[in-house]
C-alpha cells in the first residue's frame, strides 16, 4: 500500500483526493456567500498547475506526470485575500531533504500527497484571519496530518472558545486524547520563537496519524467539516461591526507576524518550496497588506 509510481494511485489515494476537493468546493461556495450578503460580487479565481521537478513529465499522476493542484483565490469586501488551494503530486525528495521526511530516505525518496490549504486575511480588523490544512502523505508509510488556528488581530473570547469548542467535539468523536494533544501541539507549533509570542489563540494540529485508513481519515474529514462549521459563524459574528484606523494600523502589524512564521517556520510552505510546488500557490498565504514598524 505504498506505492507512488506512475498510474498507481489506490482507492485510499483516490478517496482522499476526492474528499479534499469536495471539501474545498463547500468552503469556496460558504466563503461566496458570506461576500453575497456583504453586497459583494467576488468570487474565486481558480488556476491549474502541474508540479515541476525531478525530472518527471507535466500532467497527472495517472498519466506518468508529478501531479498539479488547482489555486483558488478570492479577493473580497469581507475576505480581503483569501486562498484555497487543492493538490495531489508525487514523485521522488531529495537525498537531503527526504532525510526530514517521515518514513522517506535516500533509499526511498518517493512521495504521494494529496491535501486541502486553506489561509483567509480579512479585511475587518474585528473578523479573525484563520488557517486550515488536512493532507495524506504516502512513503513507505502512510498518515494523515493537518489542522487548524484562529488567528485575530483583535481577539474576542467569544469566538476563541467557539473556535476551540467545535474542534473539540470534533476530536472527542474520534479520541478524547485528541483534542489535549492535538490543540497543546498547535500552541507549540504556531510559536514564533523569535518574536517570542503566538501568532493566534491556537487550535489543534496533527500529524503522522497512522492508524486504520478508516479512522484516520474519517478524523480528518471530521476536522474539516468542524472548520466548515465554526468560521463561517465567527466571520458572520463580527463582519459588520466598525473599526477605527487604529484599530486597522494594528491589522497590519499583526499580519507581518503572519508572515514572519509562514516564511520561517512553516512545514508547509518549505515541502510545497522542496517539491517543486507552483510558488503562487504556496505563497497565497502571504496577506495582500502588511506594515512592519
Amino acid at each position: 500500500m505504498t506505492s507512488t509510481a506512475p498510474n498507481s494511485l489506490d482507492d485510499q489515494q483516490l478517496a482522499a483526493r476526492a474528499w479534499f476537493e469536495s471539501l474545498r468546493d463547500r468552503i469556496c461556495a460558504a466563503f461566496e456567500a458570506i461576500e453575497r450578503e456583504a453586497g459583494s460580487d467576488a468570487a474565486f479565481d481558480y488556476l491549474s498547475w502541474w508540479r515541476e521537478g525531478d525530472g518527471q513529465p507535466s500532467g497527472p499522476i495517472e498519466q506518468g506526470g508529478g501531479g498539479g493542484g488547482v489555486r483558488g483565490v478570492m479577493k473580497g469586501k469581507v475576505f480581503e485575500k483569501v486562498g484555497v488551494n487543492v493538490s495531489t503530486v508525487g514523485g521522488a525528495f531529495s537525498p537531503e531533504f527526504a532525510r526530514t521526511i517521515h518514513g522517506a530516505g535516500e533509499e526511498q525518496p518517493g512521495f504521494f500527497a494529496t491535501g486541502i490549504s486553506l489561509v483567509a486575511h480579512m479585511a475587518n480588523p474585528h473578523v479573525p484571519a484563520v488557517h486550515m490544512n488536512t493532507r495524506m502523505l504516502v512513503t513507505t508509510k502512510r498518515w494523515f496530518g493537518g489542522g487548524a488556528d484562529l488567528n485575530p488581530p483583535i481577539v474576542y473570547e467569544e469566538d476563541t472558545a467557539d473556535f476551540h469548542d467545535t474542534l473539540r467535539r470534533a476530536c472527542d468523536a474520534h479520541d478524547e486524547s485528541y483534542y489535549p494533544r492535538f490543540s497543546k501541539w498547535a500552541e507549540e507549533y504556531f510559536y514564533i520563537p523569535h518574536r517570542q509570542v503566538h501568532r493566534g489563540v491556537g487550535g489543534i494540529f496533527y500529524d503522522h496519524l497512522e492508524g486504520p485508513f478508516e479512522e484516520s481519515f474519517a478524523f480528518t474529514q471530521a476536522v474539516g467539516e468542524a472548520f466548515l462549521e465554526a468560521f463561517p459563524r465567527i466571520v458572520r459574528r463580527r463582519m459588520g461591526l466598525p473599526w477605527t484606523a487604529e484599530q486597522e494600523a494594528q491589522l497590519l502589524e499583526w499580519r507581518g507576524r503572519y508572515v514572519e512564521f509562514n516564511l520561517v517556520h512553516d512545514r508547509g510552505t518549505l515541502f510545497g518550496l522542496k517539491t517543486g510546488g507552483n510558488i503562487d500557490a504556496i505563497l497565497m498565504s502571504l496577506p495582500p497588506r502588511v506594515t512592519w514598524s
